[in-house]
């Protein structure tokens, strides 16, 4: 069987994927923008000069620099729901990954949250997995109320292992 992401087990079914949602970009947005408007400023002021425009271009590259950079961490920041475990992926930068396993048997407790008006225009929120040890805090990811139909699917069957529930069958979220 092919394995689908580094790190996979031989038994292992992978389930669900997903990363955050769009809205956690929010300050690459800024980071696009702030630059941008900052350097815009002296061809507002003067827009007779020309050379002026070649400040504003240069803040739209510095802009598109450090929103790219966001993009990345956003990016390549997953989330992997198997039938074994959920694995957590952060990308910090270009270079920096940190990588947190949770057993599917370990979690006690699943809860989510929307945060008021624009959690649910943009259909983002929070998913809490409450463990012995801790918490598992999944933020700002898109539609939390199917992710965490699919996460008690999962707990459910694994708490019936010995009813011998097939884990084979793919949930869609």
């Amino acid at each position: 069987m092919e394995k689908q992401f580094d790190g996979q087990h031989d038994d292992e079914t992978v389930i669900l994927v997903f990363r955050r949602h769009a809205i956690a970009l929010r300050k690459g947005f800024y980071s696009l923008l702030i630059p941008f408007l900052i350097a815009s400023l002296p061809v507002l002021i003067k827009p007779d000069s020309f050379t002026l425009l070649y400040i504003a271009l240069g803040g739209l590259a510095l802009g598109l620099l450090l929103f790219f950079y966001q993009w990345i961490g956003w990016y390549y920041s997953i989330f992997i729901i198997t039938d074994q475990r959920i694995r957590q992926v952060s990308q910090s930068g270009l270079f920096g990954v940190s990588v947190v396993d949770l057993a599917i048997p370990k979690i006690q407790n699943i809860s989510y949250n929307v945060p008021g008006f624009s959690g649910e225009i943009f259909g983002f929120g929070t998913i809490v997995i409450q463990t012995y040890v801790g918490d598992l805090i999944i933020d700002r990811i898109h539609h939390p109320n199917k992710i965490y139909n699919t996460l008690q699917d999962i707990v459910k069957k694994a708490g019936n292992t010995s009813a011998g529930v097939d884990f084979n069958e793919k949930v869609e979220a």
